[in-house]
């Protein structure tokens, strides 16, 4: 992938200002992103420190996470929404490695992520791996458009990471998981990620307020109880809602806490 500064941006993409794909693709190492991104990025960083581990982890709990779906457990399809940009270790490169016959379904709306689907749409000779342009505000369309890739009378993980987050209104993105999660049958799974001002996250909610005030999409941090309530009604994997760097994370180390929750859940 070239750096989108180099070239001219499509029609919706807006380069004057910061987006969180693009930030976070900066916050990974990426060069998917503009000058104003990499200056915002760069603001946050000096305001909040570790919100390049937060990314890092992220990236990391995801990796484990559909490894355990897609391997230990047998789930063949996933349903990935708020994408973000193609960097390293992507759902269905992870997915296919681990199950070939894996098919995944992206879903973002950012048109940069668009302009870059080419290099998701990369799949195993056995799977299959498709992009939709949706909006995770509107469920129901996503749930029109995933089949036939996917089967929705087969168990589906539906990926949530770092994306109700930028649902601001807490009641909306109740709705949205359980519109989604309504749609999958017994058997399906739940996998989420969410920024908190708990977990040593106290620090972040200046640098949240400068986000909003430079950036966009604006953002909110959730604490435990309000997290937990995504996940009303499944059955929450071991080892619980914790910080998404210390999911299922290597045993013989300490993996750091960051200001993440992470969890997965199925649904009976």
């Amino acid at each position: 992938m070239t750096d989108p500064s180099q070239h001219s941006a499509p029609a919706r993409v807006r380069s004057d200002i910061a987006h969180n794909a693009r930030v976070w693709n900066y916050w990974l190492g990426g060069k998917d992103n503009y000058p104003v991104d990499r200056a915002v990025g760069e603001q946050v960083t000096g305001m909040y420190p570790s919100i390049g581990e937060v990314a890092r982890a992220d990236r990391a709990f995801l990796g484990r996470a559909v490894r355990h779906l897609a391997g230990d457990v047998g789930v063949g399809q996933f349903l990935d929404i708020g994408t973000g940009l193609p960097t390293f270790h992507n759902t269905h490169e992870i997915a296919q490695h681990t199950a070939p016959h894996s098919r995944v379904v992206y879903v973002d709306n950012d048109p940069i992520v668009l302009a870059h689907a080419r290099a998701l749409l990369t799949s195993s000779p056995e799977g299959v791996t498709e992009y939709i342009d949706a909006d995770a505000h509107h469920p129901e369309r996503i749930i029109r458009a995933v089949e036939p890739t996917l089967d929705l009378s087969r168990p589906v993980a539906v990926m949530m990471l770092g994306i109700l987050n930028f649902v601001l209104d807490t009641d909306e993105a109740l709705t949205i998981v359980r519109k989604l999660m309504a749609a999958v049958p017994s058997g399906s799974y739940l996998v989420l990620t969410h920024p908190t001002l708990e977990l040593g996250g106290e620090g972040n909610e200046a640098a949240m307020r400068f986000w909003n005030e430079n950036a966009t999409p604006p953002i909110t941090a959730r604490g435990r109880a309000e997290f937990a309530a995504f996940l009303d009604g499944l059955e929450i994997l071991e080892p619980g809602i914790v910080s998404c760097s210390r999911w299922r994370a290597d045993a013989d180390t300490e993996a750091p806490e960051v200001a993440q929750f992470g969890a997965v859940a199925r649904k009976p």
